[in-house]
């Protein structure tokens, strides 16, 4: 499905929710694994909005390095925007401020930023120019974007099972029909350079990188995602309610899940497009 029809069909919804398994996701990330590839461009003194920052993990090392710059971090969600404050505050992080704020919509005066930043935001809105054009509204002449996605014909969990693959009734095909469902773009971290050089955006760069997941404790942190979150009563509620899935489907992939897990060569990797361009 295009990104164009799936504005059309599709209602935003946020596909992975606020539950306490995502939520622990979102703790384990950091601008180190996160943002490797802007943290070259930043320097001290710049001015960074960070959009979708979550509770704020990777929005403070970002902040640290434009120090005693400014971030200004917005989310849609209230929670994770009082979590980020609080980890800016307990980090000494005085120079990271954050408010609730619509990423298509930005409460910001043009030209203000010199540096924007995003990670797995333009995978679940709808409308991806209208945020890119809100970036590059508030970027100043020559000011800098960076957006890492995820792209998910390149992700797998391994052996497969019926648990990864990009055809067929498996647990990671259905979880990307779900998001495309929703109005998110499954293939965004493949498809960012094209979308910023749609949106006028020049000298734009394009890297990918693999999060993979190989220890024991690892693979025991994603077997308690997958069954906290894509098991859980409100996405299973979902996933039935757009054809996806069937219960029946939920019971054997769960069944799999714990076979994956006693595997001794159980691997897992997620596919990550990144691209930086320039504001003309």
């Amino acid at each position: 499905m295009s990104r164009a029809s799936n504005q059309e069909a599709s209602t935003p919804t946020y596909t992975m929710g606020y539950g306490p398994e995502f939520q622990k996701m979102l703790e384990r990330r950091n601008a180190a694994d996160c943002a490797a590839h802007l943290l070259p461009y930043l320097s001290p003194g710049m001015r960074l909005l960070d959009l979708g920052c979550g509770p704020g993990t990777i929005s403070v090392g970002l902040a640290d390095a434009v120090a005693p710059g400014e971030l200004l971090g917005i989310d849609m969600e209230a929670s994770q925007i009082e979590m980020a404050g609080a980890a800016a505050k307990a980090g000494g992080h005085d120079n990271a401020v954050f408010q609730a704020g619509d990423a298509t919509d930005l409460p910001f005066e043009d030209a203000s930023f010199d540096v924007a930043h995003c990670h797995a935001l333009l995978n679940h809105v709808p409308d991806t120019q209208a945020v890119l054009a809100e970036v590059k509204r508030v970027l100043k002449p020559g000011g800098l974007f960076a957006a890492r996605e995820v792209f998910g014909d390149s992700s797998f969990l391994e052996p497969a099972r019926d648990l990864s693959g990009v055809t067929g009734s498996t647990v990671w095909a259905t979880f990307l029909k779900l998001l495309a469902a929703n109005g998110g773009h499954p293939q965004m971290g493949r498809e960012l350079k094209g979308a910023f050089v749609e949106a006028g955006f020049v000298n734009v760069r394009a890297t990918a990188s693999f999060e993979t997941y190989d220890t024991a404790d690892d693979l025991a942190f994603l077997r308690g995602l997958i069954i906290g979150w894509f098991f859980s009563p409100l996405t299973m509620e979902a996933t039935m309610k757009h054809g996806l899935a069937s219960q029946e489907q939920f019971d054997r992939w769960s069944r799999s899940l714990d076979a994956w897990m006693d595997e001794p060569g159980a691997f897992a990797a997620f596919a990550w497009g990144e691209a930086i361009g320039r504001k003309p």
